[in-house]
């Protein structure tokens, strides 16, 4: 839990591409999402399986503002006007002018280099959001059951809640993981995506907590078939992979079921989505991290290479226990082999859980003495996290004074607990 944030300034400053990366041109009709093009045909490794190996960051979406939720302002449409996107390269350009070369400790690159270029490189950027399904753009509701799970859970971000025990906790706060399919999308720092293939498997290694080991099966069929059995979970799943033509699918099950309720830290998921992604806010899900995930939960995945250095990342999410329907993302990786990972040594020296119960109990001591007022959900400043931490530019300028701790597009809100 520890903030390194010179390297992760280090990392965010490193978005220059060298080719234009093609993507998905938008549509006349601005309310329509077309098929993901398959007319890029990729070269081929030795044992014939299309070459997906390389650096695939998504740290531009992150410093872009393009949001998980679709921002109220853009209605029906899948995709920013003319003047909605040049607002978006003023912001880039604002971000890319704020850069300063970090000094031998690290501190000084307090803006991006090269955002406004892949704004203008890269068509997906002109995207109103991540999630493309439901067609609204916002995620579909949580059933009853989880609904009343979610507000019982129990994380680092939750306002009003002591902190008495490890499993006031969420994983992430523990530093085991963000979750799945959480994991796949942007985050406040170290976004990074390396792909590595060898005969029958693929490697997907994330910047921040999680590595994913794929096994290839010849047809969908083996691949269902090579499911493990439902005692067996792990945090990022079992992830079975095969071909459709060019496109590599990937099924994951079987990822750690539970809740946020449970003071059973063993019997406890991460949330499928995490807070800290940008997503346009709710005083509900998906903020605080407490969303619960059944053993029916799924993803599949769908990687398209759309030109050399852009990948097309398509995710659904199902957990008909959760929510009332499946929903879906769609995003753009894009190629960057001078981007660097950094250590996350997030366990290392973690001491933010230990000193946050001391200074918790020492709390609940003076409130019980009448020292201090209870903490509530309305006095508790961790209600801001139930608000966007981040404003598209493209709608135009955030209303009323940015969020505490950042400014409309350069907000450094810290993303741990």
């Amino acid at each position: 839990m520890i903030r390194r944030l010179s390297l992760a300034l280090a990392s965010t400053a490193a978005l220059v591409m060298a080719v234009p990366a093609v993507s998905q041109e938008r549509p006349a009709d601005l309310t329509e999402l077309p098929p993901v093009p398959t007319d890029y045909t990729p070269d081929r490794l030795p044992w014939g399986d299309y070459d997906f190996t390389g650096t695939w960051p998504i740290e531009p979406i992150n410093n872009g503002r393009i949001l998980f939720q679709r921002p109220a302002q853009y209605g029906d449409r899948f995709w920013v006007t003319d003047e909605e996107f040049e607002r978006r390269l003023e912001a880039a350009r604002g971000n890319d002018g704020r850069f300063t070369q970090a000094n031998e400790s690290g501190i000084g690159a307090s803006g991006t280099t090269g955002l406004e270029q892949w704004f203008l490189d890269t068509d997906w950027a002109k995207s109103t959001s991540m999630l493309v399904s439901p067609a609204d753009g916002q995620l579909p509701e949580l059933t009853p059951e989880a609904m009343e799970l979610f507000q019982k859970g129990r994380s680092g971000w939750v306002p009003g809640q002591a902190y008495d025990w490890v499993d006031d906790f969420d994983s992430w706060d523990r530093c085991v993981s963000r979750g799945f399919p959480a994991s796949m999308y942007p985050f406040r720092y170290n976004n990074g995506i390396r792909v590595f293939q060898s005969p029958g498997y693929v490697t997907i290694v994330l910047e921040m907590l999680g590595t994913r080991t794929v096994k290839l099966y010849d047809s969908e069929a083996e691949a269902r078939a090579a499911k493990w059995n439902e005692p067996v979970e792990a945090w990022m799943g079992n992830s079975r992979g095969w071909w459709e033509g060019k496109t590599l699918v990937i099924e994951t099950t079987n990822i750690v079921s539970g809740d946020s309720a449970t003071e059973d830290v063993y019997e406890r998921s991460a949330s499928p989505l995490n807070m800290a992604t940008q997503f346009t806010g709710t005083m509900e899900v998906p903020a605080f991290n407490t969303v619960p995930m059944s053993t029916q939960a799924m993803t599949v995945e769908r990687l398209t290479m759309t030109g050399p250095d852009t990948i097309i990342h398509e995710l659904t999410y199902s957990d008909p226990e959760v929510y009332t329907e499946p929903w879906t993302t769609r995003l753009a990786w894009t190629r960057d082999e001078d981007y660097e990972f950094f250590e996350y040594a997030c366990h290392e020296g973690n001491y933010m859980p230990r000193d946050y119960i001391s200074a918790s109990r020492a709390q609940q001591a003076r409130i019980a003495q009448g020292l201090e007022e209870p903490v509530t959900a309305e006095n508790d400043d961790r209600s801001r996290f139930a608000q966007p931490f981040d404003w598209d530019p493209g709608v135009g300028p955030r209303p009323g004074p940015p969020p505490v701790g950042g400014n409309d597009s350069d907000d450094e809100e810290e993303a741990e607990g």
